[in-house]
């Protein structure tokens, strides 16, 4: 019983805590309108940042399909390779996005400074990074498409140039949805229909 008496006894000490801790953040909040903006921002680059799942997972499959082909055919390793970083460049734009829009929240937010409630500028600031996260399909969408690339140069290295045509017209159009979410976060921060 001494044992079950103490873990709800820790369990209460930490009950009050955690409410006087959440009285303190209301406090300093309300006495410093810009901090939630602020913490808002922190969280919100994390969030951005996130999106990075995409290309990291499109350019590992690519580099794997590469491989394979290089092992298939290692007479074209040139031209496999070339084909498998084009795409993965092509794959990584989403995380230079999210990247671009996580330093303009850490260091450049407009909503830190612009008039309106900080309610609403916390809001817009968050939905900034998690516009963001459209980035992630794009980013597995054009490394998949890498992939496929370098596998087929591989097989078909007479038709390298109508592949790599064909691979960058469709990554081009992949990209569609992280532009959307690029452009929703930069409407969010420097143009927020919601500011009045």
């Amino acid at each position: 019983m001494d044992g079950m008496f103490g873990a709800f006894e820790a369990f209460n000490v930490l009950t009050h805590l955690g409410l006087r801790d959440m009285q303190e953040v209301i406090r300093v909040a309300a006495a410093h309108p810009r901090a939630g903006v602020l913490a808002a921002s922190a969280i919100s680059a994390g969030i951005a940042m996130a999106s990075g799942l995409g290309p990291g997972i499109g350019q590992g499959y690519a580099a794997g399909e590469a491989a394979d082909a290089v092992g298939r055919n290692p007479a074209r390793r040139p031209d496999i390779t070339m084909i498998m970083l084009l795409g993965q460049a092509v794959a990584e734009t989403s995380g230079i996005f999210s990247l671009v829009v996580a330093m303009l929240l850490l260091f450049a937010n407009p909503l830190a400074t612009q008039p309106g409630p900080p309610l609403v500028r916390a809001a817009a600031t968050l939905g900034a990074g998690l516009a963001m996260l459209a980035g992630i399909g794009p980013g597995i969408g054009q490394g998949y498409a890498a992939g496929k690339g370098a596998e087929t140069v591989g097989r078909r290295p007479d038709l390298r140039m109508e592949i790599t045509r064909t691979m960058l017209l469709g990554q081009a159009i992949s990209q569609t949805t992280g532009l959307y979410g690029l452009v929703i976060a930069l409407v969010l921060m420097f143009a927020p229909p919601i500011a009045g």
